[in-house]
């Protein structure tokens, strides 16, 4: 990708940080689902749009479909280069935007994205992209977190202790709002079916899993690098709070992480 602008060079700088690949255990059964939900086999061509370090990319590969990740961040990708080296797969690596994939028209026959493309800031052109890559018949997945949930809620916590976003930027967990995918997809020529749906996270206690997120999660990783100590103290607390309110467990941490497992279907 030649000459970023600002928006794009601000989310390359934060998907860069922590360690995306290592957060993102917790979701290790996501990816594999939407894979099996979109029913990828070998005969299929797919692509991952930001797809991170490949959660839903290295199961598609390993269908043996011929199959295509892209993301913003090239530290993610590299990691994933790693992973499908070790998990003996193929896979075409591509380093770009969700919201201007260098593909053709129809060129796919399952598109995928495990919360990724929710983070582009232009959620209708996003979704365009999607459908507009895929073959007249083709098959989406993407997931992505809502609001009301535990990750949402974290999305919002950390936004409220930061400056606002630029004009334009809408915020990524209402692609986990049914009324609001209905809205951005509205007329691209896809059927859409919408499951709300969760994913269990856990630790030995809420501690322990704030403390993994602030080490390795981007966001967070983000927001302690840019606030002085006692707003991010702040911010910290406000996370600790969110933690033990939403932990199932007596002696250790258990929380279900709920998202939107988008389906679609090209006419």
């Amino acid at each position: 990708m030649a000459g970023l602008n600002e928006a794009q060079q601000q989310a390359r700088k934060l998907w860069s940080s922590g360690d995306y690949a290592s957060a993102m255990h917790v979701i290790a059964s996501v990816g594999p689902r939407a894979v099996e939900v979109a029913g990828v086999s070998g005969d299929h061509v797919v692509l991952d749009v930001a797809c991170g370090s490949g959660n839903a990319t290295l199961p598609a590969a390993k269908t043996g479909a011929k199959t295509t990740g892209l993301d913003i961040t090239p530290e993610l990708l590299e990691a994933g280069e790693k992973a499908a080296a070790e998990a003996g797969v193929e896979i075409d690596w591509i380093v770009g935007d969700a919201q201007d994939l260098p593909f053709d028209d129809a060129s796919f026959d399952v598109v995928t994205s495990v919360f990724g493309c929710m983070f582009a800031p232009d959620h209708r052109k996003t979704a365009e992209e999607l459908v507009r890559v895929l073959k007249p018949g083709g098959r989406m997945v993407v997931t992505a977190w809502r609001p009301e949930g535990n990750f949402g809620r974290m999305f919002s916590t950390i936004a409220s202790h930061l400056p606002a976003p630029p004009e334009g930027f809408q915020p990524p967990p209402l692609w986990g709002k049914a009324e609001h995918v209905r809205e951005i997809f509205e007329g691209t020529g896809i059927d859409l079916d919408l499951e709300p749906t969760a994913v269990e996270f856990t630790a030995d206690s809420p501690e322990a899993y704030l403390e993994e997120m602030e080490r390795d999660l981007p966001p967070i990783v983000m927001a302690r690098a840019n606030l002085e100590p006692d707003k991010w103290d702040a911010l910290r607390s406000d996370l600790q709070t969110l933690y033990a309110e939403t932990n199932e467990s007596e002696s250790a941490f258990s929380a279900p992480q709920e998202y939107l497992l988008i389906k679609g279907a090209k006419s």
